[in-house]
Order: structure tokens, then C-alpha cells, then sequence
């Protein structure tokens, strides 16, 4: 439906500097997604900007449980001959890392994690360096900001053009809606961020309680909160708040307050069209939902996993169904697994490889090794974009995050580690070991288990072989 526009609009913010450099590859991004009629798995799926808010019902994805190392055919682009490495870096394999649970917990670097980055960077007994990026459903910052953290917590350097956060993608929104709703994050942060973006009138949960305290009984403004939030009256020249339409919500980052942000989500939900303290008699007028990931879980610095932005939108969509006589609300989320994000990756990764060392940009490298610690996103996601790319996505699960070592994860990886280190090395043997095979084999590609590998690194002739699966104990 066509949403009404308030008479007054703050003018458009500017995209900052600080924004990632590649926005413009993005939308181009997408939209070649949108031509290609790619589908997100299962449940999450992202509509295109030129589609309308609303989106068919739920239907869930079977699980992907590809073998460690299936055959392959001679059809499959994992055949075509090997393009040897340039100037001592790695043409034809690269790596993307999740963040929290495989580099980082708790804020600290996880200590096989700076090793693993001085591996890539070339301190091998291959000497040779691997292209790499991050991907991570973790947000909150500008991406500038998340990547001076990253730097110093891994002891390298890491850029804006090999690093994608959960809300990167929302940024292609930002001239499709005026007035939003942004929730999540510290302070002022996730504001800024938006406006970053090209968002032209950004409003906030504070903004909100601002101007009427009572919408959250229990929540009260700290001095701090309510000096920086914005007074939305006088912003939009308007006389009540009925008057302001919110045209849709962005979750950017983790909620810190899980029940004021809520109440305002539904109250927006069921509004009329989004206006502000209205209610709809049919509740099916609210503006689209979006939130920048689904990770119900997340590794942080306590033993054990915590509740993630995931959980706070099923919250949203069971009390929507509890509170309006069973209406369902569909919400929509990016980040990991949509398809999107990894074709998004692939695109950034061609980018990176190319600026940062002189590789063509025309392809993208033949396997990129992707390193998570949670099933549900990361190898989820990468197993479902290896079903469709052209290059081989071959997924490795560390077991220092959310997986808990001794469980069968729902969707299983091609590869389970202990560490990100040992990702790391696996990924540059399997390579290795995949070049100097080629000689007796007829050009074929033989899977390979780590015996055939230790054996390929020591110079003997191995016995190639189907690896066993990891998750079935052999008694």
C-alpha cells in the first residue's frame, strides 16, 4: 500500500565518508539478484526494494548435509585446471570468516585467531598469501569503526573492502523510505550509522519515550538519553504524534532493551499505516519489518551462548500473533544465511582480490573456504550458496563459539575444526594437496581425507578416500 508522507521532512542527510566503499557494488549486487530471481533459504527471505512489504507464508528448508569431500564430476567447475599463484599469492582459493566465536569473544581475540591471520598473510612453509575477507551478522558501528577494532584485536590490518556486517545491506534502502525507525545498539550510534547510509529522517525508541513517556511504563530516559534524543514534534512540524509515519523499521544491532523496544515494534506494527499511537482494525497496515540478521544465539564472553537479535524477532512475531487474535506478522531479516549476503561476498571478495593483489577481477577464486562457529547461519548459509555458485563454497564449523563440541549441528559442514587455525591450515593443505594430485590422477579432483593429505605433505604416494563423516561415532 501507498504509505502517506508527513507535509514537512527533515532534508536528506549525506552518505559520510565513513561508510564502506562498496555501496555502489552492493545495489549493483542486488539488483542483478533480483534479475536472477535468487531465493533466500527457508524462512529469511529479503524482499527486493521493488516488491511490496508483504511476502508469502514461512516454509522451512530441509537441512544441508553435503558429505566431507563428495565426489566430483567432471562437469563441475572445480574441474577446470589450476591457474597457478601470482607473485606468491593464491589466485584460486581465498577465505571469509564469521567474527564472534571464530576470531572473537567477549571482545578479546581468541589466541589461535592471530596466528591463523599471519598463516594467510604468508608466514606458511608455502610462503604464500590468501586472499581474505569478514562476514559477520554483528553490527551496531560504522564499518570503519568495526574495522580499526578488528585490527587491533588480530594485530593486522583490515579495510572496509574486505568487511561486511549484518546492516551493510540495509544501506540500499535508503532512498527508498523517508521517515524509519531504527532500533538497537549503543547511544546514538546505530542513528548515525543510518544517517551514514543516506537515511533522510531517522527516528529512535528515545525519540519515541521523548515525546510521551508513557508508551514504555517501565522505561525511564536517562538524562544523557533524553538530551540526545530529538523531539519529533518540532522536528516534523507536527501537532501530535499521530501525525508522523513511520514508512518502516530497521533493526540495526543487538536491542538493549529488549521490552521498551518491543512494545514500540508491535505498537508501529499494528499501527494505521504506520502513524504513530494508532491502532489498525485489521492489523495488517504496519509498515515492513527488518531486521539485519536472525542469529537466535551468539558466542560472547560468558561459557555459554546468549540470546541474539534472532530471538528478539520471533518475540516480535509471537506477541503480534498473541495480541491481535492470531495475525501473523512476517518480518524480514539479511545477513547470514541469505543467499544475498554470500553473492554480496563473492562480489566484495572479486573486489578485494583485485586492489589489494593485483589478481582479475573476471572470477572469482575457485573454493572459498568459510569459517563459522554457528550451523544455523554461517554453515547454513554457505552450504545453500554453494548449491548454486559457480565456484565451489566449502564451509568449516570451529568448535569455539556457538556449536557445542559432541552434537550433531543441523546443518553440517563440510569440515569440523577445533579452531580457526586449524581452518586455516586445513583449507592451504587441501589446496596444496589438490595441485600435486593432479599428476597421477588424469586431471581428475580426488576427495581427500587429512590421511591423504599428511601423506601428499610428506612426499608418499596416499590412498584417496571418501573422509568418514565427523558426526558418526565409529565404534
Amino acid at each position: 500500500m501507498s504509505l502517506p508522507v508527513p507535509s514537512q521532512r527533515p532534508p536528506m542527510c549525506p552518505r559520510q565518508a565513513s561508510s564502506s566503499s562498496f555501496a555502489d557494488a552492493f545495489d549493483d549486487a542486488r539488483r542483478k539478484l533480483d534479475e536472477m530471481g535468487v531465493q533466500e533459504p527457508g524462512e529469511d527471505e529479503v524482499p527486493s526494494p521493488a516488491l511490496s512489504s508483504s511476502s508469502s507464508a514461512t516454509d522451512e528448508s530441509a537441512p544441508f548435509s553435503p558429505s566431507d569431500e563428495s565426489p566430483i564430476t567432471p562437469a563441475t567447475p572445480m574441474t577446470a585446471p589450476i591457474t597457478p599463484m601470482v607473485d606468491g599469492v593464491a589466485d584460486n582459493f581465498a577465505f571469509a570468516f564469521d567474527i564472534d566465536g571464530v576470531l572473537i569473544r567477549g571482545g578479546k581475540p581468541i589466541p589461535e585467531a592471530v596466528e591463523a591471520m599471519r598463516v594467510l598473510n604468508g608466514e606458511n612453509e608455502w610462503g604464500i598469501k590468501v586472499p581474505y575477507i569478514f562476514l559477520t551478522n554483528g553490527g551496531g558501528k560504522f564499518e570503519t569503526e568495526r574495522c580499526r577494532d578488528l585490527s587491533q584485536q588480530l594485530e593486522i590490518d583490515v579495510s572496509p573492502g574486505q568487511f561486511i556486517c549484518g546492516h551493510t545491506p540495509m544501506r540500499e534502502f535508503a532512498d527508498r523510505y523517508g521517515t524509519v525507525l531504527v532500533v538497537g545498539g549503543e547511544g546514538e550510534k546505530c542513528r548515525q550509522v543510518a544517517e551514514s547510509y543516506g537515511f533522510r529522517d531517522v527516528v529512535t525508541p528515545g525519540d519515541i519515550l521523548k515525546a510521551n513517556a508513557a508508551t514504555a511504563p517501565f522505561r525511564k530516559l536517562t538524562e544523557t538519553e533524553h538530551a540526545n534524543s530529538r523531539d519529533l514534534l518540532a522536528r516534523h512540524g507536527a501537532t501530535k504524534l499521530s501525525d508522523i509515519v513511520i514508512e518502516a523499521v530497521f533493526v540495526f544491532a543487538d536491542s538493549r532493551d529488549w521490552a521498551s523496544d518491543l512494545q514500540i515494534i508491535l505498537d508501529i506494527a499494528q499501527s494505521k499505516g504506520g502513524r504513530l499511537e494508532t491502532r489498525s482494525e485489521t492489523f495488517d497496515e504496519g509498515p515492513p519489518i527488518y531486521f539485519s540478521h536472525n542469529d537466535v544465539l551468539w558466542s560472547a564472553a560468558h561459557e555459554h551462548a546468549r540470546l541474539g537479535m534472532g530471538a528478539l524477532r520471533r518475540i516480535v512475531e509471537t506477541v503480534f500473533e498473541d495480541t491481535t487474535g492470531g495475525k501473523k506478522l512476517k518480518t524480514h531479516a539479511f545477513g547470514k544465511p541469505q543467499v544475498s549476503t554470500f553473492q554480496f561476498a563473492t562480489r566484495l571478495l572479486q573486489q578485494w582480490r583485485a586492489t589489494q593483489h593485483g589478481l582479475a577481477e573476471t572470477e572469482p577464486p575457485r573454493t572459498v573456504y568459510f569459517v563459522g562457529d554457528t550451523p544455523e547461519s554461517d554453515i547454513r548459509g554457505t552450504n545453500a550458496m554453494d548449491e548454486i555458485a559457480s565456484n565451489e563454497w566449502y564451509s568449516i564449523l570451529v568448535k569455539t563459539g556457538v556449536y557445542q563440541a559432541g552434537t550433531e549441528p543441523k546443518y553440517k559442514p563440510r569440515k569440523l575444526v577445533d579452531t580457526v587455525l586449524d581452518a586455516v591450515n586445513h583449507g592451504i593443505r587441501r589446496e596444496m594437496a589438490r595441485s600435486g594430485s593432479r599428476k597421477d590422477t588424469g586431471g581428475r579432483m580426488l576427495p581427500l581425507d587429512d590421511a591423504a593429505l599428511k601423506a601428499i605433505d610428506e612426499g608418499r604416494t596416499p590412498d584417496f578416500e571418501v573422509r568418514e563423516n565427523p558426526f558418526v561415532t565409529v565404534v
